[in-house]
């Protein structure tokens, strides 16, 4: 944007721009690595995001990086971009147009769209509210627009994302707004209806089992919203979700689910959850398994706690060791490979609608609608040779392991 044009090499930039996390160790530790790639194959890097709040951090390790800015400091990021790699004169951004949708780095057919910044919660295992601040929630027509803007754009799907889906508007004490000449109520439920109007799949991110939430299953069963919610449970036990400071039970959680497939019995559920928090005793880790296994989720990740500067949850006595943390995960995951596994072979012989991601000579690769991009399964179509990026195809399914699927094309 403003003139200039995303390289897909670090050899044809001008300047690299590295987005980091500093959310978790790893995720910290990630981010530098990303850093010294990008100077090591370019040597002219910009360093923003959550990491770039620890600036110092970041020069110590690579004293050679031409700026830093912290998240949300977008104009910052500009001003270095221009200072590093100056716009030719006779570029004038204003005559120069872009297409509508502006400049996005995923592929052409799917988008993430954020409608909202920073979170109210207080868990103790995250920083994000001091590093990103409050809650601050986009108005629904803008919101909108812009989801119209890509659409028209070629874009088939849409992937709703914030740090707290289920909270959007409430900073706006869920004021209308104008779209379409109509008055959208600036809540999940109003927006989540705008989307459903715009003929391509909806999928929401990061939402938290609140009450309401039981307003937009409906939605789902009826697919006006791919049927899909990816929700960030993080324990089973009641006493270790109590000391994350989690906004909601484990009990209650299992009642929602169970109403939530009543309402749509193909709703499909991905979760992550945190092994080795301080105070995790062998009792508490078989709650989170209890848990796992009533719940049934479709898809799930795990983790291993990590302390995170600044974050209450390193204070908490009763630290769980590495090496029990390493056998919890693995415990945790492969309890949990066999329920994925389970409930992938009874998609063996069924349908399934696949957009496809990409293609080769060996054939597509694809995702259902149970499917998000980069953290969910894949469906492999042996004969999609002739297929393309972006488009919508029927599958019969004949084979799956615990995370992918495999079929041919159907009519």
């Amino acid at each position: 944007m403003d003139g200039y044009q995303i390289s897909p090499t670090y050899d044809g930039a001008d300047v690299v721009v590295v987005n980091t996390c500093g959310f978790i160790d790893s995720a910290r530790d990630e981010s530098l690595g990303a850093i010294g790639e990008a100077i090591n194959a370019n040597g002219r890097v910009i360093v923003t995001g959550c990491l770039g709040v620890q600036a110092d951090l970041i020069r110590e390790a690579h004293p050679d990086v031409l700026a830093v800015t912290g998240p949300q400091q977008y104009e910052q990021v500009v001003a270095a971009v221009h200072e590093s790699a100056p716009i030719d004169e006779a570029h004038n951004p204003f005559t120069d147009l872009l297409p509508p949708q502006g400049i996005k780095l995923t592929p052409r057919h799917y988008a993430y769209l954020k409608i909202s910044e920073g979170c109210n919660h207080k868990c103790t295992f995250c920083i994000i509210p001091s590093m990103r601040g409050r809650l601050v929630s986009r108005h629904a027509g803008e919101i909108l627009r812009e989801a119209e803007q890509l659409v028209s754009s070629g874009v088939r799907e849409l992937l709703v994302i914030s740090q707290d889906t289920s909270a959007y508007g409430v900073d706006l004490k869920y004021s209308g707004d104008f779209w379409r000449d109509r008055l959208v109520t600036s809540n999940l439920k109003g927006l989540a209806e705008g989307l459903a109007e715009l003929g391509v799949w909806v999928r929401l991110h990061y939402v938290y089992p609140y009450p309401h939430v039981d307003q937009i299953i409906p939605l789902m069963a009826e697919r006006k919203l791919l049927p899909y919610l990816d929700i960030p449970f993080q324990h089973g036990s009641a006493k270790i979700l109590k000391l994350m400071k989690r906004p909601a039970a484990a009990e209650n959680t299992l009642a929602r689910i169970k109403s939530w497939r009543e309402i749509c019995p193909d709703i499909t559920l991905r979760s992550t959850f945190i092994v080795g928090f301080p105070g995790e005793t062998e009792e508490d880790f078989q709650q989170l398994l209890d848990f796992a296994g009533e719940a049934e989720l479709d898809r799930v990740g795990c983790f291993r706690y990590s302390d995170v500067d600044g974050a209450r949850a390193n204070t908490l006595p009763d630290a769980v060791p590495e090496e029990v943390k390493r056998e919890r995960e693995q415990r945790f995951m492969e309890f949990q490979a066999e329920i994925s596994r389970a409930k992938l072979q009874g998609k063996v012989g069924t349908r399934q609608e696949v957009l496809i991601d990409s293609v080769d000579e060996q054939g597509a690769i694809g995702r259902s609608w149970a499917d998000a991009p980069e953290i969910d399964g894949l469906v492999y179509v042996t004969d999609g040779q002739d297929l393309r990026p972006g488009d919508w195809v029927n599958v019969e399914i004949d084979e799956a392991d615990e995370y992918d699927l495999s079929g041919r094309l159907v009519d």
